[in-house]
């Protein structure tokens, strides 16, 4: 899987020079500067464009140029890279449970996670849950509360399920859901022409971005823009015309478009 990433080209795209060592230390420098610099966004499904998870095509399209990708394509770039310093890394795969009521059915198992075992001790890492990107990777220890800079989190198990987390304004909320069962390439390929081609796939339906930095959570669905500094203040955007859209994408995504804004626009629309 990590014969042809390039880590001089990754390492410039997220602006990192330091150790390459596979240790904790390392681990979590990189966890912190790949969503800051790499965003989510599902531009390529809603253009009704193919994700190829092929790593020549991801390192093409997320790290020789500005665009993202969503949960796939940004783990698959970071296990790669993980892998080609050294760490021990395992694909795992979740049921996303975000904002979806508790009585829903259960959605199919369409996000991928990454399993990376240091020292003999397991973490989780996770770039790419467009839903609220993580600073850091975490713990795999159940019923510990974790602080990082991203937020408070934990993982509740019932075995063989465990369940990811985030505390926002003291209530626990899920996130998804997942067991330790190592996926194949080809579970990733199944669960991606799910997201990237079903008509009731969220991904085709909606617009989503995400970028996180130090000093603020940018988020967008459809045409609404929510900025949320690290001090706590709040602020919202409608981008109501096609050229609003473009110039945040570029601006507070660092996105380069693949189509053209009125016709990215045009999808948000009702029918």
């Amino acid at each position: 899987m990590d014969a042809m990433i390039d880590l001089d080209a990754y390492f410039a795209r997220i602006g990192y020079s330091g150790p390459q060592a596979p240790t904790l230390a390392t681990l979590r420098v990189l966890h912190a500067l790949h969503p800051a610099a790499i965003p989510f966004e599902n531009l390529d499904p809603l253009l009704a464009r193919p994700v190829l998870l092929d790593i020549a095509a991801v390192q093409e399209k997320m790290v020789r140029h500005r665009r993202g990708g969503y949960c796939f394509e940004q783990n698959l770039l970071f296990r790669s890279v993980l892998e080609r310093l050294g760490f021990a890394v395992t694909g795992l795969a979740a049921r996303v449970l975000w904002r979806m009521p508790p009585d829903r059915p259960p959605n199919p198992r369409t996000h991928m996670v990454l399993r990376v075992d240091i020292d003999d001790a397991p973490w989780l890492a996770d770039v790419g849950f467009g839903g609220y990107l993580f600073a850091a990777p975490f713990r795999l220890a159940a019923d510990i509360e974790q602080r990082t800079a991203s937020g408070l989190l934990r993982l509740v198990r019932d075995d063989p399920a465990w369940t990811m987390q985030l505390n926002l304004a003291g209530a626990w909320q899920d996130a998804y859901r997942f067991t330790l069962e190592p996926q194949a390439p080809i579970d990733y390929e199944v669960a991606n022409w799910y997201t990237s081609t079903h008509p009731a796939s969220r991904f085709r339906t909606s617009l989503l971005a995400e970028r996180l930095t130090p000093l603020v959570r940018t988020s967008l669905l459809n045409t609404r823009l929510v900025r949320r500094h690290a001090d706590g203040r709040v602020e919202a955007a409608v981008l109501d015309t096609p050229e609003r859209l473009a110039a945040a994408l570029a601006a507070e995504f660092d996105l380069e478009l693949p189509a053209d804004p009125a016709a990215l626009f045009a999808r948000l629309l009702p029918p």
